[in-house]
């Protein structure tokens, strides 16, 4: 670990680093909780669902520089479920992006920190997103111009299983498969329930690993909050060539927070003074089991 705290790429995933990433994780959700709740608006079950993902990717896998930005050859990523950009910008702030102290402006009036990621405000934002749908393609235009370029940089898209019922992830999905972008990997945060159910109830997409095949990409399926399979899909990954690779990452909507998890209410609805206690509680509790 270097003296920031980031794990360089290539790492062996010691039980060490395993804790430190899961706490991590943890940790996040309490700040994404706190911001959700301070202006009484946000998403919390899609962010809390894709906070190990998150965090292994910044502070373990991909190589970017918070001081440069704009670096050419740093790895790109891109949030397809905006609206769950609370843990995005936790994760930027926690890694120099920005000072901490802004994330409590989450979704004020002239704040950096829009309910969508927004490029021309945010460091660290690669693209704006608002519409769902379009980051597979948009990945997809990434990774092939990288290969233009001859950089060794890679593009990371992280897909909601309720966004994927937008007909655009299926083109851009095509795209990437006849263009054998290797440089291109997908995660797709399959927590199973959408903003108004299950998104079996809403529109079935199973058997999704054999649609993705289908498709001409490489399929890895882990659990998605644990750790140990992140770490291991996101290096076995880079190791894949010739296709795309998507990583359908079995979660939980409001994962850590009993009251919160799979239900949809929590899609997008912020707590009271009274649940923001109990949820901090249980997650303290997380955190501190990963610290021993």
């Amino acid at each position: 670990m270097t003296a920031t705290g980031v794990y360089s790429f290539g790492t062996r995933h010691t039980p060490e680093m395993i804790a430190d990433l899961s706490g991590r994780a943890a940790e996040f959700r309490i700040q994404v909780l706190r911001m959700v709740y301070q202006n009484k608006t946000g998403h919390i079950g899609g962010a809390f669902s894709m906070a190990e993902i998150l965090t292994a990717l910044y502070f373990h896998h991909m190589r970017l520089d918070p001081a440069n930005p704009e670096w050419p050859d740093r790895d790109r990523f891109i949030l397809s479920k905006g609206h769950a950009c609370a843990m995005l910008y936790t994760c930027l702030a926690e890694r120099g992006f920005f000072p901490t102290d802004e994330l409590m402006t989450f979704r004020c009036m002239n704040s950096r920190l829009q309910g969508h990621p927004d490029r021309q405000k945010t460091p660290g934002i690669e693209v704006p997103a608002g519409p769902l749908g379009h980051g597979v393609a948009i990945g997809a235009g990434m990774a092939l111009a990288a290969r233009l370029d001859e950089s060794k940089r890679r593009t990371y898209v992280l897909l909601g299983d309720g966004e994927i019922n937008a007909g655009v992830i299926w083109e851009g999905a095509l795209v990437a498969a006849k263009y054998q972008l290797d440089n291109l990997t997908a995660i797709l945060d399959y927590n199973g329930v959408q903003q108004t159910g299950s998104t079996a109830a809403v529109m079935p997409t199973e058997p999704i690993a054999a649609k993705w095949r289908d498709f001409g990409w490489h399929v890895i399926e882990i659990h998605g909050h644990n750790m140990t399979q992140v770490l291991d899909a996101l290096d076995y990954a880079n190791e894949i060539h010739g296709k795309p690779v998507i990583i359908i990452a079995r979660t939980t909507k409001g994962k850590g927070v009993s009251f919160m998890e799979n239900d949809h209410y929590w899609h997008g609805s912020a707590p009271t003074a009274t649940q923001l206690a109990a949820a901090i509680a249980e997650l303290e509790e997380v955190v501190a089991q990963w610290q021993n």
